[in-house]
């Protein structure tokens, strides 16, 4: 259960020393000395430490880590049909247990201060729903530290594997909680059949959609003409978001002009993990745009990659580096995009550090939100609905 709770002397993003009184897992109040107003209540002192709202991980693959196994040498990848291909040819050797490996995954983001996780769970003829089921167990597992939405993730496309559709509705039915896509020109080669289908299939069931897109330049671009298209035919502004979006990246200023504008029109949310080996996104047009954009840690030590480490406040200053943000201005933009942006774009109620919000708090040492994305101090202690869940990187539940 939530418990109650006074955190005293923090300094709310950085501004003046507070107190913060929790009451039934909500921040009841904010302000000056509260401790003479409470009697017989949890108390944590906060040594001037720098107060944040809990971490939005917005995109995750917690069905494919491979975190905590013995080491395994990736394969050469140039395409994103062969990453698909080797992974499952290395994961079909390896015989992985999705539950555990996903609660692995989850652990490590509470223990970074995490407090909300979006994960993409692959479906597919072969895999039926089995990593649905793995990863909701893990969920289960941890629903007291945490918050976590499902998409129904067609990794393999489609329209070129019969019977996909019908499993990814099957997911939403057994509770995932977005439907998911894949390039669908790009893997797929029917952009308009795969984009038909899954938006289908959200209408009929009441959820968003968050699709991957790494098709490059004009190709790219085609495909987020389509996905606008749909988004404001079935009226599900602020339900759609695009992953990757990679194409931004590689086109001329024109062209990004007519995308963000199709974008901000049409109520799309863009995420991306500052991929080295990717353009970076224009973050700036698309913000003052007013298209909403989030970040996440996407695969961690997987057979894609063996990088990642589930901590968002290093993912926002990898957001940043990718974009030569050297001011104030810049690393704040990529520190909201893995918190507010994220809760954004989940939908999340309650998020945030004012009173009636849920207790989602993050402690650490440091002057400024800009100084923290470059430093990324330890997390001294994490709460999750007024309750400490987390202190010095290691569980306390």
């Amino acid at each position: 259960m939530p418990n109650d709770l006074l955190i005293q002397n923090v300094r709310p993003m950085g501004g003046p020393a507070a107190d913060v009184l929790i009451r039934n897992g909500l921040i009841d109040r904010i302000g000056p000395d509260l401790t003479a107003t409470v009697a017989g209540i949890e108390t944590i002192e906060g040594d001037n430490c720098l107060l944040i709202p809990g971490f939005v991980e917005g995109h995750i693959h917690l069905d494919k880590t491979l975190l905590g196994l013995p080491w395994a040498s990736r394969l050469e990848s140039p395409s994103i049909r062969e990453k698909i291909d080797n992974e499952k040819i290395l994961r079909r050797g390896m015989q992985v247990s999705v539950e555990e490996q996903a609660g692995k995954l989850i652990r490590l983001g509470i223990s970074q201060g995490t407090s909300h996780i979006r994960s993409h769970v692959d479906i597919d003829p072969d895999l039926g729903l089995s990593h649905l089921e793995g990863v909701m167990a893990a969920r289960e597992h941890c629903k007291d530290a945490v918050s976590i939405q499902l998409v129904a993730f067609p990794q393999s496309g489609v329209m070129r594997l019969p019977g996909t559709a019908e499993l990814i509705e099957e997911a939403v039915k057994a509770g995932a909680d977005l439907v998911g896509g894949i390039d669908p020109a790009g893997i797929d080669g029917d952009a308009v059949g795969q984009l038909n289908a899954t938006f289908a299939i959200a209408e009929r069931h009441g959820v968003g959609l968050d699709i991957h897109l790494h098709d490059p330049g004009v190709l790219g671009l085609y495909q987020i003409g389509l996905i606008a298209e749909r988004t404001r035919a079935h009226g599900f502004a602020g339900k759609v978001a695009i992953s990757h979006a990679h194409c931004l990246g590689m086109i001329d200023d024109a062209q990004v002009g007519h995308a963000v504008e199709l974008l901000a029109e049409s109520g799309i949310s863009v995420m991306t993990i500052g991929a080295a080996y990717r353009p970076s996104l224009p973050l700036k047009a698309l913000r003052d745009a007013g298209v909403l954009t989030f970040s996440g840690s996407d695969d961690v030590r997987d057979a894609w990659q063996p990088f990642g480490n589930a901590d968002m406040l290093e993912r926002a200053m990898l957001v940043a580096y990718q974009c030569a943000f050297t001011t104030d201005e810049g690393l704040e933009l990529t520190f909201a995009m893995a918190t507010r942006g994220g809760a954004r774009a989940m939908g999340l109620e309650g998020y945030g550090l004012e009173a009636g919000c849920a207790a989602d708090m993050v402690l650490l040492d440091g002057e400024t939100l800009a100084e923290i994305v470059v430093a990324r101090p330890p997390r001294k202690v994490v709460v999750k609905s007024g309750r400490v869940v987390a202190r010095d990187g290691e569980l306390v539940v």
